[in-house]
């Protein structure tokens, strides 16, 4: 069967020998759309993300284990390592992000376009079991005394750890004893939950329903509690707003003088005012002929005296005989004069 693969192909009438194989003398290659970018020595292969990372484009989180059509080239060489870099496009956006290998550190490095979610940690602070390194197992083969030391510093350990692990073989055992129990448990819990979560899209649901909005609701926090009690002590207006309203009053100001209707309007109402002024200072105004002066009878100015009230505790005098006849200024409008008596 394998030899029936390598012949059963098809070799049309004018096929020349010479020029090596099909694929040579048709222009194509075995790995076809792969191939395209052969020439440049860039190969198209299907890469697997190593690690989590973040895209420096949309800022969004890829996870380990998603896979990409990348474009593969030799960029150099750790000893006798061929060193190669990936260059793949971001299915979130169109950010372009390049990886190379790192067989020094056994390990994938990123050029561009993305950072690494850093989850690394030493073994030796969540007591992890860390590998020997060539050099403690060759102490271990050659030194008895290393060895000793090792296996009594490894003692020690398990008998500290020991408590830790009963407790926790306990615990499991309450726990896990009836499986049946446990699980009803967990069912119920997530009844629960599942209730809760709908009865909140409902909720969701009837808002964005009455506000018009096509955006996906966040839960509600503590946090978002305290801003919108907070939104209440607020102006209705901003400081943006009111700048506005002052600018578009200015706008809005004439800027020719007013008409002749509006001069009239405010004199009639600066002569009122002044009438009004001169009444209160017990201003009159003279009449245009002399017959109208004489015309003010004793009994008007007699009503105008003060009047003088004695007690027992004040005599009256003789000066409390004598009328106080108060100063009339009598003006003339008519005329450009004014006399006073």
């Amino acid at each position: 069967m394998g030899e029936r693969k390598g012949q059963n192909l098809y070799y049309p009438p004018d096929y020349d020998p010479k020029a090596g194989g099909l694929n040579k003398w048709q222009g194509t290659h075995a790995l076809r759309e792969r191939a395209r970018k052969i020439h440049l020595g860039i190969l198209i292969i299907r890469f697997e993300m190593p690690y989590n990372i973040w895209c420096d484009g949309c800022k969004n989180h890829i996870g380990m284990g998603v896979r990409y059509n990348a474009e593969k080239k030799k960029v150099g060489m750790y000893y006798s390592t061929p060193v190669y870099q990936f260059r793949m496009k971001c299915h979130l956006c169109d950010n372009h992000f390049e990886i190379k290998t790192d067989p020094q550190n056994l390990d994938y490095e990123i050029v561009s376009g993305a950072r690494r979610q850093e989850n690394r940690w030493d073994p030796k602070q969540n007591e992890q079991i860390v590998p020997e390194t060539k050099e403690v197992q060759r102490k271990l083969f050659d030194d008895a005394m290393y060895k000793l030391e090792h296996g009594a510093k490894d003692t020690q350990a398990a008998e500290e750890a020991k408590p830790v692990l009963g407790r926790l073989f306990q615990r499991n055992d309450s726990v896990w004893r009836d499986d049946f129990e446990a699980n009803s448990r967990l069912r119920a819990q997530f009844r629960t939950r599942k209730k809760e979560l709908k009865l909140q899209e409902e909720k969701d649901k009837a808002l964005l329903g009455r506000s018009s909005l096509a955006i996906a609701l966040l839960p509600e926090s503590d946090h978002d509690r305290r801003m919108a009690q907070l939104m209440r002590l607020h102006s209705s207006k901003t400081v943006h707003e009111k700048d506005k309203e002052r600018r578009n009053a200015i706008l809005n100001r004439p800027v020719l003088p007013p008409t002749s209707s509006n001069k009239s309007a405010t004199a009639t109402k600066h002569l009122t005012g002044t009438k009004l002024e001169s009444k209160a200072l017990g201003i009159v105004k003279r009449p245009c002929t002399s017959s109208s002066v004489e015309g003010l009878s004793e009994q008007n100015l007699d009503e105008k005296r003060p009047k003088v009230t004695t007690t027992e505790e004040t005599k009256p005098s003789k000066t409390d005989d004598i009328a106080i006849r108060p100063q009339l200024l009598l003006c003339n409008y008519g005329s450009g004069s004014s006399d006073s008596d």
